[in-house]
């Protein structure tokens, strides 16, 4: 390879032309457009080996594929809501969760019924710390209002005993 004088390289001014030749041929060409991962939108490399680091290309754990997955797709208050209900136990504690359980959970609102009306006064002195517990386990603003009601009474609309229709009428005579 000859300079622009016409003297003939050699050694490491030929190694030190042929990398700059290289580099001014590489700048010349258009660059591509990086190709972006849709779950987490970062980039990906298009070929090649993995180094010594982490790649997004391993092989992931299925917990963390799956919280990417609910972060996309902006699943993380249904998952939160359904921790309420699923994890309860571990929500509350096994003490009150022996007492009460969910109802429902609708705009914030939790609907817990307890087993004597006793644990739903006790319950209500506790609606402050419950709902501190619940957002350190499940995150803030999932549950903003506790409703806490006592035990259900049972219905007499239905059921082996029912009279249908206005029933007799001599009983109160």
């Amino acid at each position: 390879m000859a300079d622009e004088a016409g003297n003939e390289k050699t050694g490491p001014e030929l190694a030190r032309a042929a990398v700059e030749a290289a580099l001014a041929k590489r700048r010349a060409q258009p660059r591509r457009k990086a190709v972006t991962d849709p779950a987490t939108g970062e980039p990906r490399r298009r070929r090649g080996y993995t180094g010594p680091g982490p790649d997004p290309r391993d092989p992931q754990p299925f917990g963390t594929l799956l919280e990417r997955m609910m972060k996309a797709r902006g699943w993380q208050k249904p998952k939160a809501e359904a921790t309420v209900f699923g994890e309860w136990e571990r929500v509350v504690g096994a003490d009150i969760a022996a007492h009460c359980r969910p109802i429902k959970l609708e705009d914030g609102e939790l609907t817990v019924e307890a087993e004597s009306t006793a644990w739903a006064t006790q319950l209500r002195m506790l609606a402050g710390r419950l709902i501190a517990r619940i957002a350190g386990e499940v995150g803030h603003n999932v549950v903003k209002k506790l409703h806490i009601q006592g035990p259900s009474t049972p219905s007499w609309s239905r059921g082996p005993m029912r009279v249908r229709g206005r029933g007799p009428r001599d009983t109160y005579g």
